[in-house]
This record gives structure tokens, C-alpha cells and sequence, in this order.
């Protein structure tokens, strides 16, 4: 009777570790163009699963290939990402002005992240040039790239933070058991998540406006296996995996 409790528990918890919530990026989109010094806009729908994951979500300017991608500057902080929202601020003047550039969006306490499409930043008058490169290295997925910057490097804002994510997970899992708090998140700082691809980061056609976590693929013949990121050999979010074994060892059983 109590190893029938004791899975029933554990079945729960499970389910309730292997839900995601993400934001997903709306705006901007394929082909759109913002000229540097007038106003750029991102926008996103909220995080329908949770109302604390997102709640501190940051905004980067990104740049550079699927893998590794490349931080030009972090355009906005403390955005509650557990709604729909917008943020407005000044184009900057990069080089080259092309579409070259994407956001990323990333939380505190949120494992994942997630990507609008490439676009371009053009001059002040409007103009701009073709990518760089036509094919992802390694992949040859055929999503034209370059790297751009800043005209003025100094003006550049850091990255956030995430090296206490771990922790604050912990400390957070911790009010619902002692066991899971020492589950680490999946991906949570891991070097992968700095190397993921965004999935709505789409071909020249433009054809693809899914968002993407942080460990999905660029091409859009990929993009429905992102949902797996986190998912070991069995198919199970490790995240559960991690729940499991903890309450297996409290209950003295092993799965």
C-alpha cells in the first residue's frame, strides 16, 4: 500500500516537472527592417504555463551563425514575460547594416530560451546588404548569416547573468520538498544552452514563424523536435528523471 502511494506521488510530480513554459516571440518577423537611430520594437506572447518563470525576462541583440550564436548588447531588463508585451528603444548603428541581427530572450528561472527570426537593421537612410554567408556552418542548412556589431563597442550593455540559476531553482523547489531541492534544472547554465539554435530563425523565404527552445535546430524540417530538448533516451524530460530518483531515494526505491 505505501510503494502504491509512493508511485502515485511520484507520477505526479513527474507530470508536473515535465511541464514547460516558455515566451514566444512575435515581433519582429521574416523581411522586417528597422533603420538604425528610429524605433525598434519587439514583441511576445506571454508564458501560459507559469506565472513566476518569466516574470524577470531580458531581451538581447544577437548576431552571428545558428551555433555559436553571438551577444552584441542587452537591449532590455526586468520585462514581465508571464503576459503579452512590447518593448520600444532606439535602433543602434551597427556594421554591417544587414539582416543579420535577432533577438533572444531569456528568464532567471526559466531553463529554456527562446528567438524571434533574423531581420535586418539598415542605415539611417535605409540601406543595407545581402548576408554574409548563405549556409549555416557545419549544417549547410541554407539560412543566410554574417556577424555584425556595434559601431561603438563601448555602447554595448553585458549579457545577463544566469550563473545563480541553479540555486535559485533549488531554493524555489525547495518549498514544495527537501528531496527536490537538490534537483538542478535541466540546461539550466549548461554550456549547450549557449550554443543552442534558434528554430524560427528562417530561411530567405521567410516561411517559418514557430519560436524555438534552446535546443532546437535552425532548419524548419527540425523545428518539431525542439519540444524534446530536454528529454533523455526514453523520452522523458531528465528534468523528471532527476524529480524521480530523488523521491526514489527517499522512499527507497530506484527507478
Amino acid at each position: 500500500m505505501f510503494a502504491s502511494y509512493a508511485i502515485t506521488a511520484l507520477l505526479a510530480l513527474a507530470s508536473a516537472a515535465a511541464v514547460r513554459a516558455d515566451v514566444t516571440p512575435s515581433e519582429p518577423g521574416p523581411g522586417d527592417s528597422f533603420n538604425a537611430g528610429t524605433t525598434c520594437k519587439v514583441t511576445w506572447d506571454g508564458d501560459k504555463d507559469s506565472t513566476t518563470m518569466w516574470k524577470n525576462m531580458s531581451i538581447e541583440l544577437m548576431t552571428g551563425a545558428n551555433s555559436p550564436m553571438t551577444h552584441i548588447t542587452t537591449v532590455a531588463t526586468n520585462q514581465d514575460g508571464t503576459v503579452a508585451g512590447s518593448f520600444t528603444y532606439t535602433c543602434p548603428e551597427v556594421t554591417p547594416y544587414s539582416a543579420i541581427y535577432f533577438y533572444q530572450f531569456s528568464s532567471l528561472l526559466a531553463s529554456n530560451k527562446t528567438w524571434t527570426t533574423r531581420f535586418t537593421i539598415a542605415s539611417p537612410s535605409g540601406e543595407s546588404t545581402p548576408p554574409t554567408n548563405a549556409l549555416q556552418p557545419g549544417s549547410n542548412d541554407p539560412i543566410p548569416w554574417g556577424t555584425g556589431a556595434l559601431v561603438d563597442p563601448s555602447l554595448a550593455i553585458a549579457a545577463p547573468d544566469f550563473a545563480n540559476v541553479a540555486s535559485a531553482s533549488q531554493s524555489a523547489a525547495a518549498s514544495v520538498g527537501a528531496t527536490s531541492a537538490s534537483v538542478t534544472p535541466s540546461g539550466s547554465v549548461s554550456s549547450a544552452a549557449a550554443s543552442s539554435t534558434p528554430s524560427r530563425i528562417v530561411t530567405s523565404s521567410g516561411s517559418v514563424r514557430t519560436s524555438a527552445t534552446s535546443s532546437g535546430t535552425a532548419s524548419a524540417s527540425s523545428a518539431a523536435s525542439s519540444s524534446n530538448a530536454a528529454r533523455g533516451s526514453f523520452g522523458v524530460d531528465s528534468r523528471v528523471w532527476g524529480v524521480a530518483a530523488g523521491i526514489g531515494a527517499l522512499f527507497g526505491f530506484f527507478l
